[in-house]
């Protein structure tokens, strides 16, 4: 019971704050790193004939979940195929999902140098207005003397 609380307690905080990159792609890399592992051993329970040992089973979840796919190695019967599907499927969205990450990352920078440039336009164009209104008073103080 205790245990529920502190997962639900996580999975709340995860949802309320904006994830991070580094903890976006820590997600991300270890769920793809679970979906290898226990495809890879999920097939070499399943498809014995093809999938002799535990190795061979990880190599062909890594060359799917990667999309390269040698071929080398294939699942023959229908739920190995469903779960070829399903790796296939997690290494789609890990790329996707990585490109988002980075192309993220490029954006939140290009816009932080913006409003950085901005804010230094900023002053000094208000410093260039305190100077004209500085040498205006000037003028007006100078004009009011002689009288």
């Amino acid at each position: 019971m205790g245990r529920f609380n502190i997962v639900e307690r996580r999975v709340a905080r995860f949802v309320q704050e904006a994830p991070t990159v580094r903890g976006a792609t820590a997600v991300i890399v270890t769920a793809t790193f679970l979906v290898v592992v226990g495809a890879g051993v999920l097939m070499t329970l399943i498809d014995g004939t093809e999938f002799p040992s535990v190795g061979v089973g990880l190599w062909w979840a890594v060359q799917t979940v990667t999309t390269v796919g040698y071929g080398d190695v294939t699942p023959k019967n229908v739920s190995g195929r469903l779960i070829a599907a399903l790796v296939m499927l997690e290494g789609t969205a890990f790329i996707a999902i990585v490109t988002a990450v980075i192309t993220s990352s490029f954006v939140t920078r290009a816009q932080t140098q913006r409003d950085t440039a901005q804010k230094s336009d900023d002053l000094s164009d208000r410093e260039a207005m305190e100077r004209r209104f500085d040498e205006l008073e000037r003028k007006i103080d100078a004009l009011a003397a002689p009288r």
